[in-house]
């Protein structure tokens, strides 16, 4: 499975942002993003299948992914799902099917493998830098875990937590294969400006 490109990633929190969903989505996709995924938890079942049918309209048009975290009635509706750590990827892909798109959360670079083998198409490893939207996490796995995990050559790894456009370039050089991001661009006055900058950090 082909990751888009370029390799980063918003995850969606509309508790944050200040302009409505659909218009954060339309000014990053009009930025160069393309892709985002929903994670959209305090939205019931059928509203978030109805967030997600809509993001999945508008990025249509600019030929962008949407992938769901956690849910796979809406994953359904979208081009994949972003599992938390632990969830069943095989089962997953079993019933999204052999195009979906399914990425895993991890927060140990010793889990890659595993990941791997199950089927995972990439990986989020996180924190690698101290995160606002988890200001008390705990110790990550930081630079160091997120060069161990890219040694491996198993999966692509996407950074994410504290990644802003100062140290993006920090977790390519590391071997990420690209950064996730939600805060930083959900809760800015111009969210197609901050993914601007992201994307030409990340090159």
């Amino acid at each position: 499975m082909r990751l888009p490109s370029p390799p980063v990633l918003l995850i969606t929190d509309r508790a944050q942002a200040r302009i409505p969903l659909p218009a954060v989505a339309e000014a990053v996709f009009e930025a160069g993003c393309r892709w985002i995924s929903v994670r959209e938890r305090d939205l019931d079942p059928v509203e978030r299948v109805a967030v997600t049918r809509r993001l999945v309209a508008l990025a249509s048009r600019y030929r962008a992914t949407v992938t769901v975290h956690g849910d796979m009635v809406a994953a359904g509706a979208a081009q994949g799902i972003h599992l938390s750590q632990g969830g069943d990827v095989p089962e997953a892909r079993r019933r999204l099917g052999s195009d979906a798109l399914i990425g895993l959360s991890l927060h140990d670079p010793a889990q890659v493998a595993a990941a791997a083998r199950d089927g995972a198409d990439y990986v989020t490893l996180s924190p690698i830098f101290a995160s606002v939207s988890k200001p008390g996490y705990g110790p990550g796995p930081g630079l160091e875990g997120l060069r161990q995990a890219a040694s491996m050559g198993c999966l692509p790894i996407i950074a994410l937590g504290g990644v802003v456009a100062e140290n993006a370039p920090l977790c390519l050089a590391s071997g990420a294969y690209g950064i996730a991001v939600m805060g930083v661009v959900m809760a800015a006055k111009d969210p197609g400006r901050v993914m601007r900058g992201l994307i030409g950090d990340d090159g």
